[in-house]
């Protein structure tokens, strides 16, 4: 559990925070056998900073390249995530709103709800806000460079986040809603991530024959091969998806890397 300032002390029926904490983030520590995907939850109460990642093209020594989605749990009543610029802008346009704090009212606001689905490229400028519970999949990487932080007494990192970040909208394809029985959500350049009810179909088992993360969201998965479980809230590595047992009635997200 990773404290934030943006997080809650009162979490899901799943979790429990820690008396007088706030907690923001959730992390599974991936194995060693998964070593290019973190897989988190997220819990806001407060909006995150306007930030942006490099990618592996751009990240420069020290630095790690990250690509990540969002699949929303739960949206409070206008619950919004921002991402992308209402219009086409230049770096220096960009300096000069992160510098005055304008920059939020330039950010394309989404209205969100459970379900939806954003896959964020590399580069892209964003900012979630509060009342909202996600599941994040990225790369194994904590590399975030803040444009805006609201005047919060946090390090901005305005050289770095001009150098890697999009300056335009963000493309209608890279978002949607789940909404058929077995649904893939992503198929990036780092990593896959599918959304099944009940057991696999063919086609989901085909794609996951090697190493993947298994979350939960209804239900229960199993580990035929070895003494191990998970329920909502928690997150199973398997070597194969035919090594797995899933309840009839539960909801799972998959997630692999991609190749």
């Amino acid at each position: 559990m990773v404290e934030k300032v943006w997080g809650r002390d009162q979490l899901p029926a799943s979790f429990k925070a820690p008396s007088g904490e706030r907690i923001g983030e959730i992390w599974f520590e991936p194995p060693a056998e998964l070593p290019q995907l973190l897989v988190k939850y997220l819990f806001t109460s407060e909006k995150l900073s306007v930030q942006v990642h490099p990618g592996n093209h751009n990240a420069l020594d020290g630095e790690a390249g990250k690509e990540e989605c969002w699949f929303v749990l739960h949206a409070d009543e206008g619950a919004k995530l921002a991402i992308g610029f209402d219009e086409e802008l230049t770096s220096e346009q960009i300096e000069r709103a992160a510098r005055d704090g304008s920059i939020e009212g330039l950010l394309t606001w989404h209205d969100v709800k459970a379900g939806d689905v954003y896959y964020l490229p590399a580069g892209t400028v964003h900012a979630i806000g509060p009342g909202l519970s996600l599941v994040e999949v990225q790369q194994n990487s904590d590399t975030t460079f803040r444009l805006y932080d609201y005047g919060r007494p946090r390090e901005l990192h305005l050289e770095r986040a001009l150098a890697v970040a999009d300056g335009g909208p963000y493309p209608a394809e890279q978002m949607g809603t789940s909404t058929e029985r077995g649904q893939t959500l992503v198929d990036g350049a780092h990593f896959r991530l599918d959304r099944i009810e009940g057991a696999p179909d063919d086609q989901i088992v085909s794609a996951y024959r090697a190493g993947l993360l298994v979350l939960p969201l209804e239900g229960t998965v199993r580990s035929i091969d070895r003494d191990a479980a998970a329920c909502a809230g928690e997150c199973l590595y398997a070597a194969s998806i035919d090594a797995l047992d899933f309840s009839e009635a539960g909801v799972t997200l998959l997630t692999r890397p991609a190749g």
